[in-house]
């Protein structure tokens, strides 16, 4: 009996070994595969096994069961007991592979692509199919996580032929997300491989301009790639295209409140809109019928999509109310396309909501790429009290940090009385000062010494009034720190010609919009002679009526060809994942006195 059972153990032992290990092929070694034991199954077999071999094989099957049933932690302690200098050159790809898709789980691409420089993945192509394919997916994360893109798409074109069924469509769809993201100066297809190809189909579509110059684009490249694997089953996004391109854009609604608090809002936006809509007019185009619609008279969203309907309507463009925005960002999905003129507070809203404002949120970033460009890396900020100060600070704040950069002090902004003494305590003159009267008193008599401020302080980002940054630069004069570059929102610019307020400002820099900086643009000379208050501070909204108008027809493109960009009167507009335009704008500095436009830097 004993003899027996004996056996039947050893008969188990083999079964449970046989069915951790693929067969040996070569001299890469075996490669472990889902087992029929469990984890803990496993792992008791590893301390009985009779080579070190065999025990680091069993235990790197034990953590790559425990990864596959989610246990990321069990699977990254299991690893941990595994040597790699034990295993095979295959075996030492497999937990390379584990390792980096362990560490994709915790959000570090860095040390997921450090565990693929291993150097056993030279011998990946003499690898099987599946092992590839489960190496170069963790790696094509990895390097788009790291903002690899191009390395990211070849990983994936290099996996495509590999793949099979839903797998393989994921991918293609992948590769065509990476490689309409590259920038049109990184889209050179001076290859004929599958990469190539692709590249050539991106900047293709890029480099057209409207939808049907987009289609043409489409069409001519498959007919001289026909068998290229995007011209046989065409990414989704540009199968939407297609779609858009069939139909036209005929009935738009405006529908933007003529009563109440925000009638003045509503008019220069629906003024500036129109604008843009006589231009196409008269530029012999065909645009579509513009229905007009009072949001300030509503009385259930549910009945004006009703009407529109009824109407005709294609697109709403509108409300531009924040409530009205943040019960439609909440519905499952709307009955007609609707461009809002405002920003809901939620990331994600419905499929049919694409969201258009002038944030200050994405001043705030721009002002952080901008400091970056200019080679600057520690901040002090100076925002306003209250809630909108609070939401540019943190808009710069993650941005800023997101990309190395270090905040060494905040000071908030209330009254002016109080400016002197914040801006003291931000430099820390009164620490200066302090020591310079600790020296008199140690020396017995009066001693000549100028306060020194700290040093670290390479710029301020400051979103303030026009009338509170006319108080403060001169502050900043007065404290000693008047070298310390300032770089503003354009919230500090009025557009009101005043050279006094100008001159209180001088050295500051500042993002604006295209149409306040950029006076000889045709259109905007067409509207300030209609409309002269466009000149001035307005004009802000006579562009975003503008650039409202100019996307109705393109939000299917922006959102088919990520990091493709419209160049606006309110920016250079782009769109994110979640449907928000957002915008980059140029920069401007006070220079005795007058406005002068500065030079773009790389993007």
């Amino acid at each position: 009996m004993i003899a027996c059972l004996r056996l039947f153990t050893a008969l188990c032992l083999a079964a449970l070994l046989a069915a951790c290990a693929s067969s040996p092929s070569s001299s890469l070694g075996e490669l472990p595969r889902t087992p029929d034991a469990s984890i803990e199954q496993l792992l008791e077999q590893a301390t009985q096994a009779k080579t070190p071999e065999k025990a680091a094989l069993l235990r790197l099957s034990a953590a790559d069961l425990a990864y596959r049933q989610g246990n990321a932690g069990q699977s990254a302690q299991i690893l941990q007991q595994v040597p790699m200098e034990q295993l095979k050159p295959g075996q030492q790809i497999f937990a390379s592979t584990l390792n980096a898709e362990l560490a994709m789980t915790r959000n570090q691409p860095k040390a997921a692509l450090t565990a693929l420089s291993h150097p056993s993945l030279q011998h990946l192509g003499e690898m099987p199919e599946e092992q590839q394919v489960r190496t170069g997916t963790v790696h094509a994360r990895a390097l788009e996580a790291d903002g690899q893109t191009l390395a990211a798409a070849r990983e994936r074109v290099f996996i495509a032929p590999m793949l099979q069924g839903e797998a393989a469509s994921k991918n293609h769809e992948a590769i065509w997300t990476l490689i309409g993201s590259l920038p049109t100066d990184q889209l050179q297809p001076n290859t004929t491989d599958d990469l190539g190809g692709w590249m050539g189909l991106a900047l293709a579509v890029k480099s057209a301009g409207t939808l049907e110059q987009q289609q043409a684009a489409i069409d001519t490249w498959r007919a001289q790639n026909p068998k290229h694997p995007a011209a046989i089953n065409l990414p989704l996004p540009l199968t939407k295209l297609k779609e858009l391109a069939s139909q036209p854009l005929s009935k738009i609604a405006l529908l933007l409140p003529q009563d109440g608090p925000l009638a003045s809002v509503g008019k220069a936006l629906r003024e500036g809109f129109m604008a843009a809509h006589y231009q196409a007019q008269q530029a012999g185009q065909k645009p579509p019928a513009i229905e007009f619609y009072d949001s300030s008279k509503l009385t259930s969203m549910d009945e004006f999509y009703r009407k529109a309907q009824a109407d005709g309507v294609q697109l709403v463009v509108g409300p531009l109310e924040k409530p009205l925005v943040k019960q439609l960002s909440t519905r499952p999905q709307l009955p007609i396309t609707t461009l809002a003129l405002n920003y809901s507070e939620g990331d994600q809203g419905p499929a049919q909501l694409f969201q258009f404002g002038l944030a200050a949120e994405d001043e705030a970033r721009e002002v952080s790429r901008r400091a970056r460009a200019d080679g600057l890396h520690r901040a002090a900020i100076m925002v306003p009290k209250g809630e909108w100060g609070d939401r540019v600070l943190r808009a710069f704040s993650q941005d800023w940090q997101a990309n190395g950069g270090s905040i060494v002090a905040t000071e908030r902004v209330d009254q002016p009385v109080q400016l002197a003494q914040q801006i003291a305590d931000m430099f820390q003159l009164r620490q200066s000062e302090a020591r310079a009267k600790s020296l008199q008193n140690a020396a017995g008599t009066n001693v000549a010494a100028q306060p020194s401020r700290r040093q670290d302080i390479e710029f301020i980002f400051l979103a303030a009034t026009p009338q509170q940054a006319q108080q403060i630069k001169p502050t900043l004069n007065f404290q000693y720190a008047g070298d310390v570059p300032v770089y503003a929102t354009s919230h500090v610019y009025s557009a009101s010609g005043d050279v006094n307020q100008y001159n209180d400002m001088n050295g500051v820099r500042f993002c604006e919009t295209p149409w306040l900086l950029e006076t000889s643009d045709p259109l905007r000379q067409q509207v300030v002679a209609q409309w002269p208050q466009a000149a001035g501070s307005l004009g802000r909204l006579y562009a975003m009526g503008v650039d409202a108008y100019r996307l109705a027809p393109r939000l299917g493109q922006l959102k088919a060809l990520p990091d493709s960009r419209i160049d606006g009167e309110s920016g250079s507009l782009g769109m994110t994942q979640t449907q928000r335009v957002v915008r980059q704008l140029p920069w401007a500095q006070f220079v005795s006195g007058q406005v002068q436009r500065l030079p773009d830097t790389p993007r």
